[in-house]
């Protein structure tokens, strides 16, 4: 019963530590911001985590796009471009 229980905790952790995966609604609007933000000077990997970052902010009944909600939310856009590194 022990090995159950520890093998439950471990998988528990796991799912707890994972980042969470982006379903295809999310995935759709960090492609667009990707797609907004493109000239905007960043390297591709930074505008993807700021568009992660972005998302992941955003509530689930968000009807904004991402480039739309930044405008609104200038604190988490400033937190989300620290995080990614936006220089």
């Amino acid at each position: 019963m022990k090995i159950v229980q520890a093998l439950a905790l471990a998988a528990f952790a796991f799912a707890a530590a994972a980042p969470a995966v982006a379903g295809p609604d999310d995935e759709k609007w960090i492609k667009q911001c990707q797609h907004d933000n493109r000239n905007e000077g960043a390297k591709p990997e930074v505008v993807t985590k700021y568009c992660t970052c972005m998302n992941d902010k955003m509530d689930n009944n968000e009807t904004r796009s991402i480039t739309q909600w930044e405008k609104a939310n200038p604190n988490a856009a400033k937190a989300c471009s620290a995080q990614a590194g936006w220089k």
